[in-house]
């Protein structure tokens, strides 16, 4: 080997482990992948799905209402859709939502879905205080979220769904 041949090497190395570097970082601080465990967001996401999330995203703006997020919850991650925000006032009456004493539609539930009645009073306060969220699973009769648990703060938020990576439809 000359010293061009092993200057090209190197330099073709350094591509690599730059690219590698570069993927990595990605992966630690930008996206991630989530997998759906149990039946709590079913039908809109099963158990097995395998989810895309944006983790930086949280750094720089507030969840919305109706976005699904990964949450950290007694050093698990879970998956939930964001019902309440900040300033709210939340309250399920004969299955349906009332956001602010205005009935909100949730269409990315199925008709046959039942959620008892709730309100945030249940949780010992009357308005969503700042910082924190009321979020729900999709299947509210198989769902361990914010009614068992409580309000989430935002510091517990670690990505938010981009898109469902397998299985692809």
């Amino acid at each position: 080997m000359d010293f061009r041949e092993i200057n090209e090497f190197f330099r073709d190395t350094f591509k690599y482990i730059l690219v590698f570097v570069v993927v990595l970082l990605l992966f630690i601080f930008v996206i991630g992948l989530q997998q759906v465990i149990g039946p709590s967001m079913s039908p809109n996401f099963n158990e097995g799905d395998i989810l895309v999330i944006n983790k930086l995203s949280t750094k720089f703006r507030e969840p919305r209402r109706e976005e699904v997020i990964v949450i950290s919850q007694s050093e698990k991650y879970m998956i939930k859709r964001v019902i309440g925000l900040p300033g709210d006032k939340i309250e399920f009456k004969d299955n349906k939502l009332y956001i602010n004493d205005q009935e909100y539609k949730e269409s990315y539930l199925k008709d046959d879905v039942i959620t008892n009645d709730f309100k945030l009073s249940d949780l010992g306060v009357d308005v969503i205080p700042e910082n924190k969220y009321l979020v729900l699973g999709d299947n509210r009769t198989n769902s361990l979220d914010s009614r068992n648990y409580g309000l989430i703060e935002r510091k517990n938020i670690i990505g938010i769904k981009l898109f469902r990576l397998w299985p692809i439809k």
